[in-house]
C-alpha cells in the first residue's frame, strides 16, 4: 500500500502572521510576551483562535505562520501538530511590505502557486463558519482568475473611527449564490463625523485586513511595484529590504480596479487596543473588565488589570479609564487615549527605558 504523505499539496495556502510586537496593548503586551500569544481568551490565545478557525476547513498542513527567530518556540509549544517546515522565520523586522514578499517567495521556493489567504493572528471572529465559506469562496474566486485580489470586508457594527474602511463598489459578479462587488476605495480613521456618514450610508464596510490572491500574481506586483522589496527578499538581503507597511508597499500602487470584495458578517473585531480588548472581552458598554485584586466604587466602562500580587487596586468615580497594573509596570489612561500608547513607547524609547518594554 503506498504511504500517504502527511503534506497536502493541494489547496490554497493560509499564512498567518505572528511576528508583531503589539505596542498598543503594552504593558500587558511585551517584546517577551506579545498579545497575540497572551491567552486573554477563555484560556486560548488569539493565534491557537487563528489556526482552530481555519484547520478544520482547511487542513493544519496548508497553514503556515510567519514569525520571527525569538518567539517560534512559543509557536510550537501553542499549536503543536503544526509541521515545523510551515513556521517561517523572517530574519529581521521589517514591517509587513517585506514580510508578504517573504511569506509569498518561501511559497514559491516549496513549489506551491496559486490561491493563498493572508491571516492575522491577533484578531477575534465570532461566526467561524461565514468567515471560512468567504475564504473558500475567495480560493474559488482566485481559480477562476489568478490575476487579482479578493478582500473581505466586515459588515460594520458601529461607526468606528480607529479603523480602516472599504467602499463597496456595484455588484461585480455572483459565486455559488454570493455577490461580489468591485472595491471602490479606502478610508482609513476617519474624522468622526465623515465615520458616522459613512457608517449610515451603508456604502463602506470595516476592513479586517483579510485577502485571498495567488502567489504568482502578488510577486509580479512585487517585482513591479516595489522592486527593492523584491530584490532584497529574493537575494537573502532582508534586512535591507524598505521597512514599510504592505499598503505602502502593493496596495497603495497595485491597480485596484480587478479587485473584488466579498461581504461578510464574522463578528469580527481587533482587540489591538487596551479599550479594544475590553469590548471584545465585554459587549456591555456599562460593564468593567475586572481581573486581579480590584476593587471599584462608581466605576464603568473600564478595563482594570492587577497582576501584581499582595496589593489591592482601588478605582473610584471613573468612566472609559484603563488600568494595568504589573510588577513592573502601571499605565492609567482615558480610554480615547489608548490610540497613543505607541507614541508613549517611543517616547519611553528615548528615554532609555526599553527594558521595561
Amino acid at each position: 500500500m503506498e504511504k500517504k504523505s502527511n503534506i497536502i499539496s493541494d489547496g490554497m495556502k493560509l499564512i498567518i502572521f505572528a511576528g508583531g510586537i503589539g505596542t498598543r496593548l503594552w504593558p500587558l503586551s511585551r517584546q517577551n510576551s506579545p498579545k497575540q500569544f497572551d491567552k486573554f481568551f477563555s484560556g486560548k490565545s488569539t493565534l491557537e483562535l487563528a489556526v482552530a478557525r481555519v484547520a478544520p476547513v482547511f487542513g493544519l498542513p496548508n497553514i503556515f505562520i510567519q514569525t520571527v527567530e525569538k518567539y517560534k518556540d512559543i509557536v510550537k509549544q501553542q499549536i503543536p501538530g503544526l509541521p515545523e517546515g510551515n513556521i517561517i522565520i523572517e530574519p529581521a523586522r521589517r514591517n509587513l511590505g517585506p514580510a508578504v514578499c517573504l511569506a509569498m517567495m518561501e511559497m514559491e521556493k516549496r513549489g506551491f502557486s496559486g490561491a493563498v489567504a493572508i491571516l492575522w493572528s491577533d484578531q477575534l471572529i465570532e461566526k467561524e463558519k461565514d468567515f471560512t465559506s468567504k475564504l473558500e469562496l475567495g480560493e474559488k474566486l482566485i481559480k477562476e482568475n489568478p490575476g487579482r485580489l479578493i478582500f473581505l470586508a466586515e459588515k460594520p457594527r458601529f461607526a468606528n473611527n480607529n479603523l480602516g474602511w472599504m467602499k463597496i463598489g456595484e455588484k461585480a459578479g455572483e459565486i455559488e449564490g454570493t455577490d461580489f462587488f468591485r472595491f471602490a476605495g479606502w478610508k482609513y480613521r476617519p474624522e468622526i463625523g465623515e465615520c458616522n456618514r459613512m457608517y449610515e450610508s451603508g456604502e463602506y464596510f470595516w476592513n479586517p485586513g483579510y485577502f485571498i490572491t495567488s502567489v504568482e500574481f502578488l510577486l509580479e506586483q512585487y517585482k513591479n511595484l516595489s522592486p527593492q522589496i523584491y530584490e532584497n527578499v529574493k537575494k537573502e538581503t532582508y534586512e535591507q529590504a524598505e521597512a514599510i507597511h504592505f499598503d505602502e508597499a502593493i496596495l497603495e500602487k497595485v491597480d485596484l480596479s480587478k479587485a473584488v470584495i466579498l461581504k461578510t458578517d464574522m463578528g469580527w473585531s481587533d482587540p489591538g487596543t487596551l479599550y479594544a480588548l475590553k469590548e471584545a472581552l465585554e459587549k456591555s458598554s456599562e460593564a468593567n473588565v475586572i481581573q486581579g485584586e480590584v476593587t471599584t466604587l462608581n466605576v464603568r466602562d473600564s478595563l482594570l488589570y492587577n497582576l501584581e500580587k499582595d496589593k489591592i487596586v482601588a478605582v473610584l468615580g471613573m468612566e472609559g479609564v484603563i488600568v494595568v497594573n504589573m510588577p513592573d509596570a502601571l499605565i492609567i489612561v482615558p480610554k480615547d487615549e489608548v490610540v497613543n500608547i505607541t507614541k508613549l513607547i517611543d517616547k519611553m524609547k528615548g528615554e532609555g527605558l526599553e527594558k521595561y518594554l
